[in-house]
């Protein structure tokens, strides 16, 4: 799927707003765990970044209307096993 627009914002702590404009746009909430960035040996990269660029790994897969409307970001792995090898080739430094 070709993303038009993402917009990531930060509504709380740790919590996050994704817009994706499509055909049929939708928003959803995003929790990011305090240590999840240096879990994956990314802690460096801006929260914002490391959700823009798992929304598009979801993006390649799935539609957005089929993301999950509100999830923790460490989910993603249930559903996707090479998630995290691929978000950590996507923004290792």
């Amino acid at each position: 799927m070709t993303i038009n627009a993402t917009s990531v914002a930060a509504i709380g702590a740790g919590r996050y707003r994704v817009d994706v404009a499509a055909a049929t746009a939708t928003s959803h909430e995003v929790t990011l765990p305090r240590d999840y960035l240096a879990t994956l040996g990314l802690p460096t990269v801006p929260a914002e970044r490391m959700i823009e660029e798992s929304f598009r790994f979801l993006l390649e897969r799935e539609t957005n209307t089929s993301i999950l409307r509100e999830f923790s970001l460490p989910l993603i792995e249930s559903y996707f096993p090479d998630y995290r090898a691929e978000i950590k080739r996507r923004l290792h430094p």
